[in-house]
């Protein structure tokens, strides 16, 4: 399990080497969507947040979602992480697939 966490340290610096800054979203994307490959969470950008389970759900149910809802704060701080200060600023209220949708 270290080595997952140790491979998936070293392509995250990927992102570290030029934050978005506007004029790079297509490299920062593809770099972003390489990082999200490899932790199996690229489906957060791909569709938004579902709907909240309602009170008869199964475990299962609840269980993906709770997993789509902890992906989606993960992706979105890492997304954040790598944008410069003014665009930040722009999007720290806005969920993962929000942000990508805006930046499109």
């Amino acid at each position: 399990m270290a080595a997952n966490t140790s491979s998936a340290f070293c392509l995250r610096s990927i992102l570290d080497k030029e934050k978005l800054s506007g004029n790079n979203f297509l490299d920062w994307y593809r770099n972003l969507r390489i990082v999200l490959i490899q932790e199996k969470k690229l489906y957060v950008l791909e569709q938004p947040l579902p709907a909240p389970p309602s009170d008869n759900a199964t475990r299962a149910e609840r269980d993906a979602y709770r997993k789509h809802e902890d992906d989606a704060v993960s992706v979105g701080c890492l997304m954040l992480a790598t944008m410069d200060p003014e665009l930040q600023k722009q999007h720290e209220h806005m969920g993962a697939y929000d942000m990508i949708v805006h930046l499109r």
